[in-house]
């Protein structure tokens, strides 16, 4: 028995030394000043925006995409995606208003879901380049300028991807703490992984992708859930790289309320079920830089799911007496580490982003507490799901998050 707990011990510590050393190298890449070239051409980009039902909020994307400095020509497409709200009148009043922009219909069609829409906007457009941002995205002027300064400068550029800031972050705890998530997970820990691995993900919005890839690859899986992390896989087999560019900053709208973000997050972790079971059941994706991508999705979705009930377990075992001394004070003090690595990340990034404050302060520390904990509520609830789509053979829907 103790030679389990060893091996656990000893496995503990080397997944919390590689977070460590990712907090540092995504700290260090993120404050780095970043000397872009300025290019002699600036290609051709169609903006491509999803948009099914976002009359409250399509406007306000229009207007900051419309505010892109951006040198070269921007065809921008909302593909609309059969909406039945005042989505297309909105969308037509600014059309007629500004040549650059489009109002597409998208035909109706199976499966439902934003990688079908992508696929018809790929179909309908020409530009050597292609974006994307969600429906309630307010890119900031330099964004699309900075991904494709890093995609063209970068040896085998498939694109380049940007970061993700939440722009009703003070709006309740909720969203402070969806804010935190997206500074360490989406910001420093891509960052690390592009300056150690040179390896990049994307993110499905704020993302800039070279349409000779897509060619090379194919389009986007309408299956996946997770479009953007299978596209990833395939980018990253084919040997495109996806250059991390933390200076390109778009502002999204998150969750405010929990029943939402449940939902939101189901589906996200239905489409990396979807990968996981890819990954498991194909030995194509253990091998280059792929390997990379397949380790962290491992990493992510079965074996911090393992530790986080492992630890939980054995935080209160140990505190109310259940085990041994001899055993509990070596597994305390690696719970009791690995809680102050997790506090240092958040307490990194918000140093980095300069979001420090006191009430950001206190929900880091309660939240390994609180919003990590529902990590497992929803992998088991998107588990199940999940399998019973499997075993009746059907197509998991499409949830769209609330906007408002």
């Amino acid at each position: 028995m103790n030679g389990v707990f060893v091996m656990i011990s000893s496995i503990f510590c080397m997944i919390l030394l590689y977070y460590s050393l990712l907090t540092i190298s995504g700290v260090y890449y993120r404050g780095k000043h970043q000397n872009r070239e300025t290019l002699h051409h600036y290609p051709n980009v169609d903006i491509f925006i999803p948009a099914c039902n976002e009359g409250k909020v399509i406007g306000k994307t229009l207007e900051a995409v419309l505010k892109l400095k951006y040198p070269g020509n921007v065809h921008i497409y909302v593909l609309n995606d059969n909406s039945q709200d005042n989505t297309g009148e909105i969308v037509e009043a600014f059309r007629e208003k500004f040549k650059n922009i489009y109002h597409v219909q998208v035909p109706a069609g199976e499966p439902k879901g934003k990688a079908r829409v992508l696929n018809y906007g790929l179909e309908i457009s020409a530009s050597e380049y292609f974006m994307v941002y969600d429906a309630d995205n307010q890119p900031e002027p330099e964004s699309l300028k900075l991904l494709m300064e890093a995609a063209e400068t970068t040896v085998n550029g498939a694109g380049a991807v940007g970061y993700v800031r939440t722009l009703n972050e003070k709006k309740n705890w909720l969203t402070r703490m969806i804010s935190l998530e997206f500074q360490v997970f989406q910001l420093l820990m891509q960052s690390g992984r592009w300056l150690l691995f040179q390896t990049g993900s994307l993110t499905g919005t704020n993302m800039l992708v070279k349409r000779s890839f897509i060619e090379k690859i194919g389009k986007y899986d309408v299956y996946a859930l997770a479009e953007d992390a299978e596209m990833t896989l395939r980018i990253t087999k084919a040997g495109g790289l996806l250059p991390i560019v933390p200076q390109a900053v778009t502002w999204e709208q998150e969750p405010e309320k929990l029943k939402v973000l449940i939902k939101q997050r189901t589906r996200w972790l239905q489409g990396n079920l979807y990968l996981l079971e890819k990954m498991f059941t194909s030995f194509e994706y253990y091998k280059g830089k792929t390997l990379i991508h397949t380790l962290q999705q491992i990493l992510v979705y079965v074996v911090f799911l393992v530790f986080l009930m492992v630890s939980d377990f054995w935080f209160i075992a140990g505190i109310l007496g259940y085990v041994k001394l001899s055993l509990q004070m070596p597994m305390l003090l690696i719970w009791y580490v690995s809680y102050l690595v997790y506090t240092v990340q958040l307490f990194s990034a918000q140093a980095v982003e300069k979001t420090i404050s006191p009430l950001n302060m206190f929900i880091g520390f309660i939240l390994y507490f609180t919003y990590a904990q529902l990590f497992i509520f929803l992998f088991f609830r998107s588990l199940f799901y999940y399998v019973k789509a499997k075993r009746k053979n059907t197509i998991i829907p499409w949830e769209k998050t609330i906007r408002f």
